[in-house]
Order: C-alpha cells, then sequence, then structure tokens
C-alpha cells in the first residue's frame, strides 16, 4: 500500500483545488501603464485602465496600443473565414455589414480593428486585432444570412477561429 503525503498538522494535502492558469497575451501590457497614456500611431488613450478614443494630454507618456503593434507585427487576435458560393455572389453586401460591425465596435473599444480582407480559394478570410470583434462580425453574419457558424476560442480566449458558410 502506497503511503500518502501528508500536509501540516498530519492532514492529507487537497487535491481538488481549481488552479488558475495565466493568460498567455504577448501584447497585454507586462505592467501598469500610465494614467493616462497615449498611443502615438492611432491616437487613442489609456485611462481609467482602457483604452478609449478620448485625447490624451500632449505630456502624456507615449506608448503603442496592442490592436497598432497586432497591425505591425501582422499578428491576428481573430480570423473569421467565409466559405461558400454565397459568399461569391454577395461580396459586397457581406463586406458592408463587416466593415460595419468594425465600425460600431471600434467606435467604442479602439483596440478592435479589422486588420485585413484577403481573397482565399472558396471565400473571404478576415483577420482582426481582437478575438471579440472576429466572433462579433461571425455572429452578424450568421444573424443576417443564417448559415452554418462554428467558433474555436483558444484556452485562454485571446485567440478566435471562426468559420461561417452558407
Amino acid at each position: 500500500m502506497r503511503e500518502q503525503k501528508r500536509g501540516s498538522g498530519g492532514v492529507p494535502p487537497r487535491r481538488d483545488r481549481l488552479l488558475k492558469e495565466e493568460r498567455h497575451d504577448p501584447y497585454r501590457a507586462k505592467s501598469k501603464l500610465a494614467d493616462p497614456t497615449g498611443c502615438p500611431e492611432c491616437g487613442a488613450c489609456f485611462r481609467e485602465g482602457r483604452w478609449t478614443w478620448r485625447a490624451a494630454p500632449v505630456d502624456a507618456p507615449r506608448e503603442t496600443c496592442p490592436a497598432c503593434r497586432r497591425i505591425r507585427d501582422d499578428y491576428p487576435g481573430g480570423y473569421v473565414t467565409l466559405e461558400g458560393e454565397f459568399v461569391r455572389d454577395h461580396e459586397e453586401e457581406i463586406l458592408g455589414l463587416t466593415r460595419n460591425v468594425e465600425e460600431r465596435e471600434r467606435s467604442e473599444y479602439p483596440l478592435q480593428r479589422l486588420m485585413g480582407i484577403a481573397k482565399q480559394e472558396g471565400g473571404l478570410l478576415i483577420t482582426t486585432t481582437d478575438a471579440h470583434l472576429a466572433h462579433a462580425i461571425a455572429r452578424a453574419l450568421h444573424h443576417a444570412y443564417q448559415g452554418e457558424l462554428d467558433s474555436a476560442w483558444a484556452k485562454d480566449e485571446s485567440l478566435l477561429r471562426a468559420t461561417w458558410r452558407r
């Protein structure tokens, strides 16, 4: 019989506690930014713990925001693949809807931006700076045109791969 290890006071240690996994996002700030901090590339301002479109004071420290860094590094936070004949036949409508969703989300959340829209065999590939924008685009397409939607979130929810087909 195997001997059970004992914790303090002779009681066996508990093994049923959930460990909180660390979120791995290479674009998340390593330390808290000064309040306010301005992005020199897009003009967004880090204020009260989040990025906003309010203007930063002239003398505020400058640091490139995560969205601008993702765009510069070509490292998307979300992928939406569009497949099927419907996509080919209604490409302009679909792109209009995609841009409207991005405009709405970006107006409130500066880190949610389109990175690119590329034609690929059988459809389109949309890349975004944020997983939540990719999710919003995929859901809007599914709501507007039905079809089939598959979404796969990364373990830490910092990346989304969605496929919509019709």
